[in-house]
């Protein structure tokens, strides 16, 4: 039996239950692989119709601003100690981590609707917003907006070209690509226009 078979009957018996799980736990700070839960549930949306595209992006969209927000109070009230506890206990690579911190501090709420779009960085926004402690009405907004556009696109692109299984798990990943490289870029502007006075002062 092919594995998208095996996957098919998973969601088939769990259907919803099995995309708002994956997506909440991922969101909250688990490296489980919602994405691709959430890109199997709509191409079998497309192909058998057991699921109904419309209720994946509404559930996708809740469990992952509910995670991300469990994993903001978590990485608030546990602070860095619990996060280098976290890390260690699920593999969390200390590059994703850093990258994320990085990446909130210069562009704050913000960041986490991008964040969104990078596999690495989804997983660790959620605590690491709450360790720094970000403004969490700030951060409820972007993440809701993050989540709701990641879903819809995710879900949507997924449903389209649900006859063509493989392209579309390269083109999501071009898709990440593409955010990370405009998003470094952006770092990189930032860091050389800060540093540019203090240049030419000297």
């Amino acid at each position: 039996m092919h594995l998208f078979d095996y996957i098919r009957q998973f969601l088939a018996h769990w259907g919803y239950w099995s995309v708002a799980a994956f997506l909440l736990l991922e969101n909250a700070g688990v490296p489980l692989p919602g994405e691709t839960i959430l890109i199997l549930a709509s191409v079998l949306a497309f192909k058998s119709h057991e699921l109904r595209l419309p209720w994946i992006i509404l559930i996708g969209t809740l469990a992952c601003t509910f995670g991300d927000n469990a994993g903001y109070w978590i990485g608030n009230r546990g602070g860095r100690p619990l996060l280098e506890r976290w890390k260690r206990f699920f593999h969390v690579k200390d590059e994703h981590i850093r990258s994320g911190e990085d990446l909130l501090r210069r562009h704050g709420a913000p960041a986490i609707f991008f964040a969104r779009f990078i596999a690495g960085a989804r997983i660790v926004a959620g605590p690491l917003a709450g360790v720094l402690r970000m403004e969490w009405r700030r951060f409820a907004l972007f993440n809701f907006l993050g989540a709701l556009s990641w879903v819809s696109v995710i879900a949507g692109l997924s449903y389209l070209f649900g006859s063509q299984l493989d392209r579309l798990l390269a083109t999501v990943k071009r898709i990440e690509l593409a955010f990370l490289i405009v998003i470094v870029a952006g770092l990189a502007f930032y860091f050389w226009r800060s540093k540019r006075p203090s240049i030419m002062h000297t």
